[in-house]
């Protein structure tokens, strides 16, 4: 009976049963901004045209720069007599009188004018000061510690080269180990002989300059040296030396190098000269 029970009984087909992990979504596209056209050729032009104007404009205010300062006071002064021929040809009474407008009106226009010639005295009492590069007052000068190995020599030299060429330096000396081991380009003139000044590097490391620079183990940058009173510990540059860098060199030396311009020696070239002086104190500790 329990056979005939179980023919008698159907069964729904097995159907397979799929873990969600099976099914894997299609890959997505991308999503890529629409990118701007390239420029025409007509508006490559009107950009081309408009940086020349500008280019135009700014020659012609440097080129007439007493002309510029002085239009306020052109402006501001026939303001001012255009108001009095006004008042002369009108018939007006020269009595200002608080009712009326136009009384009111000549009023402020003169007060401007007044301001604009004002503004434009201030323009020429006021002039910035141009700075140009000088012609250091010294002696050639080339030293080198005789105990410098070659390869150190080299790379001193190739230093010394690479910052007159691309710098407003002018003189370079390097203090390493107590001694100092280069002193190239103008130095100061002795008044004995008017020979190259020398470094006295005991004297030097005893100074306020170095001991600040060596124990910042930072860079010091004196834009205009006349302003810093540390300039008597430098009697071996020239006495009309425009700015000045104090660069470490590791924890055994210093690089000063002086420069012929104030606030000659960019960004970009203080950050340079930072990393000569890791070069020149890698190539110095092994020699």
């Amino acid at each position: 009976m329990e056979l005939s029970l179980l023919r008698s009984r159907t069964f729904a087909p097995l159907r397979p049963v799929y873990s969600p992990c099976h099914f894997r979504r299609p890959p997505s596209r991308a999503f890529f901004p629409p990118q701007p056209p390239p420029p025409s050729q007509e508006d490559r032009g009107c950009s081309r045209a408009m940086r020349t104007r500008q280019e135009w404009v700014g020659d012609w205010v440097q080129s007439n720069d007493t002309l510029v300062r002085a239009l306020p006071i052109i402006v501001g002064g026939s303001s001012l007599l255009c108001v009095l021929l006004n008042r002369a040809i009108s018939g007006i009474a020269a009595v200002s009188d608080a009712s009326s407008s136009q009384s009111r009106a000549d009023i402020l226009t003169i007060a401007l004018s007044v301001t604009d010639i004002l503004a434009g005295l201030v323009w020429l009492s006021i002039r910035p000061k141009s700075i140009s590069p000088v012609v250091p007052r010294g002696v050639d000068c080339k030293r080198v510690d005789p105990d410098v190995s070659t390869s150190a020599l080299h790379e001193l030299l190739w230093t010394w080269d690479s910052l007159m060429a691309a710098t407003c330096c002018k003189s370079l000396v390097v203090v390493y180990g107590r001694n100092c081991i280069l002193q190239i380009g103008v130095a100061a003139s002795s008044p004995e002989d008017g020979k190259a000044v020398n470094v006295d590097a005991q004297k030097f490391i005893q100074g306020s300059l170095y001991t600040s620079a060596n124990e910042s183990k930072k860079q010091s940058y004196l834009a205009n040296l006349a302003l810093y009173p540390g300039r008597t510990e430098l009697p071996f540059l020239p006495a009309n030396t425009q700015a000045l860098i104090l660069q470490p060199i590791g924890d055994k030396g210093i690089a000063v190098i002086g420069g012929d311009t104030i606030r000659g020696f960019t960004n970009l070239d203080q950050a340079w000269i930072a990393m000569i002086a890791d070069k020149l104190d890698a190539t110095l500790s092994k020699s």
